[in-house]
This record gives C-alpha cells, sequence and structure tokens, in this order.
C-alpha cells in the first residue's frame, strides 16, 4: 500500500481545498478529476480531486482519512476542470460551489450510483437509437456564404451569425455541425458539438431537427427539466464522448466533453443565459471563453444580438456573417403598423385592451383560415384587484409586489413568493363587495377572445398552462398542426418557433418597458418585439395574398424604439444605444459588479453594504452608495444592493477578489452574494 494526500474541492463556501489522507491498495492510482467520497464536519460528502501530493502543510493527525475514490468514473479532464477554475476565480466563487453543482445530483450523491448498470443502458439506447433521415434543404446565397465560412474555420474565431428572424440560422448551424463531423472520420479525431438554447421549451423542436438530420449519431440533451435519472445517462454520454451532439440550457456549459470542437449559441442575446441564483454565471460568456481555451469555433446567433457582442462585432473582435433575407423563397418580413391608443379615432373602442383595429385583422385571419398570435408579457387574469371605494389594492402581504388575480383557480397569486389567498368576497378595508380587476394578464385576454369570437380554436400558451412535463411541446405541436386559431402567448412564443401559417401578431401593452429604471429595458424591449414580430409570414407569401402584418398597440408612437421596429433597423437602433451607453459609461463600456444583501430589517442589510464599503481601499474603483433593491421585500426580507463600476474589467477583478478576502470573515446578521457582469440592477 502506498500513501498519498488527496487535495479535494467540496461544495463549500470555504475557499480552498481540503486535505485527506488516502491509502491506496496495489494498482490502485487516484488521477485529478476523480469523485471521491470523504467525511467532512459530522457527514460524509463527495468531492472532487483537484490535487494529489506526497506532503501537506498541515500535520497528519490532523488529517482525515478519504473513505472511497470513485474509480468506475472516467476522470473530469484537465480541461474541465480549467474551466470551472476560471468560473469560481472570475464570479469570485470557491471552486467547489462551480464544479460539483454542475455535476448530476446522483453522482454527488453519497450512496454510489451504480455506474456500471448506468452505462449498460447508455449503450443499449445509443444502439436502438433510430431516425428517419430528412432531407436537406438547398440553401440560399448568404446561407451557404455562411455555412462555408464556417466549415473553413477550425480554430477560434468567435463568430456572429447575425440573420433576420427566418433567415435559416438553424440550417447554418446543422450545416456546420455537419462539416465538424466530417472532419471527424477524415482526421480520426472524436469530434463532439454543443449546441446552447435559451429556454428548456425549445430544446423539443431543435432535437427532432438534429436527430433527423444525422440519424446515425448519438444526441444528448442537458436541462434541468430532464429527471435525475435521464439527466445522469444524458451526462454520461457526453462524458464518455458517445454523444457527438449535446443540446442544452445554460447548465450545458458546464457539461464534460472531452472531443468538443465547435459550440454555437442560439439566441446568444437572450437573458436566460445568465444564472440568477447560486454561481451567477453568463453561460454565452463562458462558452466563448471554453472556446478559447480549446482553440475551437464559436458561433453566436441572433437577429437582435446583445450590446455587448454587436460592440465586439464594431471593434473587430468578433467576425459577423450575415443574413439579411429570409431562407424561405418568397417569405419576406412582416409588415409592422402601430395602434395609437392615445389619440384613437371615434371608433377605435377598446375592450378588455384589445382595440377594434386589432380584433378586425384578427377576424380577417379568421375568415382567410390563417392563424393569429396575441403577445402579452403577463400570465394571470389580471395584475391587480382593487377596491374604487376606499383604493385598496391587492398587495402581498411578504413582497413589495401585487398579488396576481388568476380567475380560473379563483386566488390571488404572488409571482415573487408563491403566496396564495382566496379571492376575498369584500374588501378588507371597507367591506365593498365590487372589486374590479385591474389591469390584463393573458387569462383575461383568452377570456374576452373567447366571447368575440366563440368558435375560434384558442389556445394560451404560458407557464400556468404548461406545467405539466411535456404540455409545452404538445401546445406548439397543436399550433402546427393547424389545429389553433388564435394563439394567446408570453414570451414562450416569442421565439424559436417557425409557425408556417401565422400572419398576424399583435402585440399588447408593451410601453411599461419604456420608462423602466433599468437601463437595458429598451434592448430588451425592442428584441422581444422583432424577435415575437418574426412568428409572422415565415411560409412563402401566396399568389395575390396580403403580406404578414405585426401590430402593436401602444401610448407613444412616435418613441424612437417603435420607429426602428417598424423598418426592422437593428443597426441603427443598437448603434443610438451603444452612443448613448458610452455617454453614460455603462456596459459594454463599463464592468460592474453587484453586492447585494438580505436581512429581516432593511437597515440591518444597509449597514452591512456601509460596513463592505468601508473595508478595503478602492482607488480606481467607483463604489456607489447602498440603496434598497427596487423589489425591497421579497418572501418577508428585506434587501438592499452596492453597485460598484470600473471602466477596466482586470483592475475591477482584483479589486474583488481582495474585496472578497476582507468580507468573508466580516460577522453580520445579513446573507450576502456578488453578482459580476450583473444583468439587473
Amino acid at each position: 500500500m502506498s500513501e498519498c494526500i488527496l487535495k479535494v474541492a467540496l461544495d463549500s463556501p470555504l475557499d480552498i481545498s481540503f486535505d485527506y489522507l488516502w491509502q491506496a491498495e496495489e494498482g490502485e492510482r487516484p488521477e485529478i478529476g476523480q469523485l471521491v467520497l470523504v467525511p467532512f464536519a459530522h457527514r460524509e460528502v463527495v468531492g472532487l480531486i483537484v490535487g494529489i501530493e506526497t506532503e501537506s502543510d498541515l500535520p497528519r493527525d490532523k488529517l482525515k482519512t478519504a473513505l472511497a475514490v470513485r474509480m468506475q468514473l472516467p476522470p473530469l479532464s484537465p480541461a474541465w476542470i480549467a474551466l470551472c477554475r476560471f468560473a469560481a476565480e472570475y464570479y469570485q466563487r470557491p471552486l467547489g460551489e462551480v464544479a460539483l453543482p454542475g455535476l448530476p445530483k446522483n453522482l454527488r450523491a453519497v450512496k454510489t450510483v451504480s455506474l456500471d448498470k448506468a452505462i449498460k443502458k447508455l449503450a443499449k439506447a445509443g444502439s436502438a437509437q433510430t431516425a428517419t433521415a430528412g432531407d436537406t434543404p438547398r440553401l440560399n446565397d448568404a446561407q451557404q456564404t455562411a455555412a462555408t465560412s464556417l466549415a473553413n474555420t477550425r480554430e477560434f474565431v468567435p463568430t456572429l451569425l447575425y440573420g433576420v428572424t427566418g433567415s435559416g440560422k438553424t440550417e447554418v448551424y446543422l450545416h456546420a455541425v455537419a462539416q465538424v463531423l466530417a472532419r471527424e472520420k477524415e482526421d480520426g479525431i472524436p469530434a463532439q458539438v454543443l449546441i446552447l438554447v435559451p429556454e428548456i421549451n425549445l430544446t423539443p423542436q431543435l432535437e427532432a431537427n438534429v436527430r433527423q438530420r444525422f440519424p446515425e449519431v448519438m444526441v444528448a440533451t442537458l436541462h434541468s427539466g430532464l429527471a435525475e435519472g435521464e439527466r445522469l445517462l444524458h451526462w454520461l454520454a457526453a462524458h464518455n464522448g458517445q454523444a457527438r451532439i449535446v443540446l442544452g440550457t445554460r447548465l450545458a456549459i458546464l457539461s464534460s466533453m472531452p472531443h468538443l470542437k465547435m459550440i454555437i449559441v442560439d439566441e446568444e442575446h437572450d437573458p436566460s443565459y445568465k444564472q440568477q441564483e447560486g454561481l451567477r454565471y453568463s453561460a454565452r460568456d463562458l462558452a466563448v471563453w471554453r472556446a478559447h481555451q480549446l482553440n475551437i469555433p464559436i458561433v453566436l446567433g441572433s437577429a437582435t444580438p446583445s450590446l455587448e457582442t454587436w460592440q465586439h462585432v464594431l471593434s473587430g473582435r468578433y467576425r459577423k456573417l450575415e443574413l439579411r433575407e429570409r431562407a424561405v423563397q418568397d417569405a419576406v418580413l412582416p409588415k409592422v403598423g402601430l395602434i395609437d391608443l392615445e389619440r384613437k379615432a371615434p371608433r377605435e373602442v377598446v375592450t378588455d385592451g384589445i382595440s377594434a383595429s386589432l380584433l378586425a385583422a384578427v377576424r380577417k385571419r379568421l375568415e382567410r383560415g390563417e392563424q393569429s398570435l396575441l403577445f402579452l408579457n403577463r400570465r394571470g387574469y389580471a395584475p391587480v384587484i382593487h377596491c374604487d371605494a376606499c383604493g385598496w389594492i391587492s398587495n402581498c402581504t411578504r413582497c413589495s409586489a401585487f398579488m396576481v388575480l388568476h380567475k380560473r383557480d379563483r386566488r390571488l397569486r404572488c409571482h415573487h413568493c408563491g403566496l396564495e389567498q382566496r379571492i376575498p368576497h369584500a374588501c378588507p378595508d371597507c367591506g365593498n363587495v365590487d372589486l374590479k380587476p385591474l389591469g390584463q394578464g393573458t387569462q383575461r385576454v383568452e377570456e374576452t377572445l373567447h366571447g368575440i369570437f366563440p368558435d375560434a380554436r384558442i389556445m394560451r400558451i404560458d407557464a400556468d398552462s404548461t406545467r405539466l412535463k411535456g404540455s409545452a411541446q404538445q401546445a406548439f405541436d397543436a399550433v402546427h398542426r393547424g389545429e389553433v386559431d388564435i394563439l394567446i402567448g408570453t414570451q414562450m412564443v416569442a421565439k424559436g418557433h417557425d409557425f408556417r401559417n401565422l400572419t398576424l401578431v399583435g402585440v399588447l401593452n408593451p410601453d411599461t418597458a419604456l420608462f423602466s429604471h433599468d437601463y437595458r429595458a429598451s434592448e430588451r424591449l425592442f428584441a422581444q418585439l422583432m424577435q415575437v414580430a418574426g412568428r409572422a409570414g415565415r411560409a412563402a407569401q401566396k399568389d395575390g395574398g396580403n403580406p404578414a402584418e405585426v401590430l402593436i398597440q401602444t401610448r407613444f408612437p412616435h418613441h424612437p424604439l417603435f420607429a426602428a421596429v417598424r423598418v426592422h433597423d437593428y443597426d441603427t437602433f443598437a448603434g443610438e444605444l451603444l452612443e448613448e451607453r458610452r455617454q453614460a459609461n455603462f456596459p459594454p463600456f463599463m464592468y460592474q459588479a453587484l453586492l447585494r444583501a438580505e436581512a429581516r430589517e432593511l437597515q440591518t442589510a444597509l449597514d452591512f453594504l456601509h460596513a463592505a464599503a468601508a473595508c478595503i481601499d478602492h482607488d480606481g474603483i467607483t463604489v456607489n452608495d447602498p440603496i434598497p433593491m427596487t423589489m425591497t421585500r421579497v418572501a418577508n426580507v428585506d434587501r438592499a444592493q452596492l453597485l460598484v463600476e470600473c471602466p477596466s474589467r482586470p483592475v475591477l477583478q482584483g479589486f474583488l477578489k481582495d474585496w472578497m478576502a476582507a468580507l468573508r470573515p466580516m460577522k453580520t446578521r445579513a446573507r450576502w452574494s456578488l453578482e459580476v457582469d450583473p444583468v439587473d440592477i
């Protein structure tokens, strides 16, 4: 037997590795990247071996002995550990808090999982995987140019695939994947491709396309909607190199893929790529770093790129490939019109938030057998109920928010803390029984349309109607089959879906984002409007038919944002926003970090932030005053924040490292966390 010291990273807030003794049996040699079961405090936990030494800085009699090294799992690669180490250093978190939560729960369980059975099941699933090969669509000239350029790229070249909605970006992705897999046969070197999408409901459609195009290739999917056993199998397929194509949401960027040769990030602008709990990482940014680390190409696709990516293109750091026309011949971008709700004509009657002009347009589509989409990014029946007599409003008793009316469930529900209450029969303050809903949500729009168009087939798709597993895909399939005349939806329907018979999009109540405190609100609204508008007119225009149409209801029709949307002019709009950001010293021309604190009393959180601001010198760093968060109270906890800024990323990173070292020993009753590159301030 031989003895060694294992340096183990644990899922712990302590930013250190822990030393453990290991007595190796004959023929047993632990390796860096293997999982190990160790005693920690009064329990047993699974950690990751990040180093193997012959000596420790601690006395041997102070070291505990590791219980078991899980030899049956091939070690995680040095490149994967380097990715986790970079994420830990950049986002100021311990290595164990990055590496271990990224693994399937079954691998991190104290009770040993039978990996042999899982691997056998995986092999059986791989051998049984069949699909009917589909026809490869012919590319237009712009698509062919982009696909050829990507095919000739083998090293790290970050590429923005900038294409209007419906321009066939997915088809370019698939051609690029085909070239990578073809080179595997030519070079004799295994190859894997990672494709990221922003939301779970986009994976089934893309997965079906990928399986149809590559029927002989094993495909794995990774997202939080998978059962743990299923996620383990897909993770193992990627880790063992069996899965040549891996599809997933943001968590997939931390998957182990030893033969990774290309990364594709679809809808790269989407804020869903930023994790908002625990390790607050950006999957898009980590994807770029991972591609750079491995010296492989990365493709960022979007019709409305993030301003950070657009600035990288303008500065020459990223290459840009353009798709300016729709892929389907004779399919044109929809005509965008504005319905002025402020100066409406006498005939422009508004029924429950829907104008007469929009209702007339929906009626025309019903008569022609075409589909319509009404977009409202607010679920529930109404944002609030109120009392006209005394002014009472249905506030949440635990949050700085309203309780949303869900009429069908006869409940008031807080979308922030989950609190539910029955709808009161009378006003709690004055006893008035005439309580009224104020505003509109998707449920109210659905009810209104059922009353106006009783014979129409109407479907609502939002987080409430698609709670059950698989229900979202069933709903989208029904729309694709033509079983729906009018679709009502939130942002779930705004991107990635190819509705061939949809010729009208109506946008309800987009104005709230125009005057938000968040400087990113206009960027996000423009992207959202362009994306949802892109659902219309994706099929070839019929002879003599009317072009697809987008109608946006607004009280501010002369706002520059709507002017840009009307002519589908992202380039000019992005240029104007970047100039505003430059003048205001906002990202991407300034780098930021946000220290958040929460406590039972707001003053406790603010006191901690004041102490944090004064605990070390901050030359060259702008430290703003602590303030309550916009949503100050959530679930009976008060929250505050402190923003720090610097025009130099390396200077900010150096400050944050020293700052965290000073903050961790501080005693406080507040819980706190740091977010680097915050997207919500």
